[in-house]
């Protein structure tokens, strides 16, 4: 059973009551993430992520992890595009508990000075290891290369300049703005009933002023560019980005398909052709980022570098032939069975029911429909994968990145 309820405030509560778990994740979604800062926020999202961790004025930043850890509760973090969740996971016997810290962290953080010189050394380091991670390294060019220095195309970690430059000020003005109830879900899945939910959120949430939220608009625009960063490592990392459709386009759920067919997973066509029967990737994948207003359908591989260009050229002989809708019976039900059988899975899972409901009610603002999703990958035919192949799969519109020891990088 799914309930909602939403406080005067305007603060939405969802619950996934899963009956016969001993469990229950609980998290605090927020509309806000690397695609709403400024230039001098860059990055603020996420540095203020973590410093939520780190005191209020009745726990230090110990006293707050040793007390989930005394519950037996996990508690962790993540800031993307355009969310930023905070969750535990506890026995439903420490479910009030661990959402009391919960609430805590994210309502109370003080910000303490001498925590957050330490944090922005931690965060620096962050930064420092994701550019001596090549494959995220790349993912990151090839977002800027597509959409741009703005809104998605921001790196979500920011610059070390900015980090080291951010104030208490600063931070507390930018959760002034952003951290309204009425641009938060707080959304639990478990062992949990509506009435025990609404009452915790109401207890420790319902004290939070009503700001009259007003969201910042987002200026979109899409880029052609072809990025290329020299770094000398061993392998060569590329990627192109592709059109994709918004989360709320009605072919949403055909463009979901269509990547499990193309690269989600080893029976995939990118897997089976470039790795398993030429022999020039390790790792080679398609995924897709569907945002509000639009999206991108992404395809990378690692390689040695003497076999980039090869390489490339049979990652797009894939995608050519894709569009020539060549697409059979066979192959269409296989990747169809992958997706229905991924969403089923995951309804047993808390958190990832956590997340689902969560985001559904933060960005749509209603209830996830599970039997209407279903429905919908069941209806999906052949003939809606060839209309999404033939709209993403625009090579004019196309963005490409690469980072290795090259002398120029690959294009399309």
């Amino acid at each position: 059973m799914v309930e909602s309820r939403t406080l005067q405030n305007g603060l939405k509560v969802v619950v996934k009551r899963m009956e016969g778990l001993l469990s229950v994740t609980m998290g605090i979604l927020v509309g806000t993430g690397a695609a709403y800062e400024t230039d001098e926020e860059d990055g603020i999202s996420h540095f203020i992520e973590h410093m939520q961790f780190k005191g209020t004025p009745t726990r230090t930043a110990f006293e707050i992890s040793d007390a989930f850890d005394a519950l037996g509760s996990q508690v962790n973090a993540f800031t993307g595009k355009d969310m930023t969740c905070y969750y535990c996971k506890s026995t439903s016997e420490h479910a009030q508990k661990s959402f009391e810290l919960l609430a805590d962290l994210f309502l109370n953080a003080s910000f303490p000075a001498e925590e957050m010189d330490r944090e922005k050394g931690v965060v620096i380091e962050e930064i420092n290891m994701d550019e001596d991670s090549p494959e995220d390294l790349c993912i990151d060019l090839l977002s800027r290369a597509y959409f741009g220095k703005e809104n998605y195309g921001r790196n979500i970690l920011g610059t070390a300049e900015n980090v080291k430059s951010f104030t208490r000020e600063q931070m507390f003005a930018y959760k002034e703005e952003r951290y309204c109830p009425e641009n938060i879900v707080v959304s639990f899945a478990g062992n949990i009933g509506i009435d025990e939910a609404v009452s915790l959120s109401e207890k420790y949430f319902g004290g939070m002023r009503k700001t009259g939220f007003k969201q910042r608009p987002k200026k979109i625009s899409l880029h052609t560019d072809k990025l290329f960063k020299k770094k000398p490592i061993e392998q060569a990392h590329f990627a192109f980005g592709f059109p994709s459709l918004s989360r709320n386009d009605g072919g949403y759920p055909a463009v979901q398909v269509m990547n499990v067919i193309l690269g989600g997973g080893m029976s995939s066509r990118l897997f089976k052709k470039v790795r398993e029967e030429m022999g020039l990737a390790y790792s080679v994948y398609s995924y897709t980022s569907n945002y509000e207003e639009t999206g991108v359908t992404t395809v990378y591989a690692g390689v040695n570098p003497k076999k980039a260009e090869k390489a490339a050229e049979a990652v797009l002989g894939v995608l050519r032939e894709f569009k020539r809708n060549d697409l059979s019976e066979e192959e269409f039900s296989r990747g169809k069975e992958q997706l229905l059988s991924g969403t089923v899975f995951s309804q047993e899972n808390t958190s990832s029911q956590m997340l689902l409901y969560g985001k559904e009610m933060l960005y749509k603002g209603k209830i996830y429909d599970f039997e209407k999703r279903m429905a919908e990958l069941s209806a999906l035919k052949r003939e809606d994968i060839f209309a999404v192949v033939e709209e993403s799969f625009d090579f004019e519109r196309a963005a490409s990145a690469t980072v290795g020891n090259l002398e120029k990088g690959v294009t399309l």
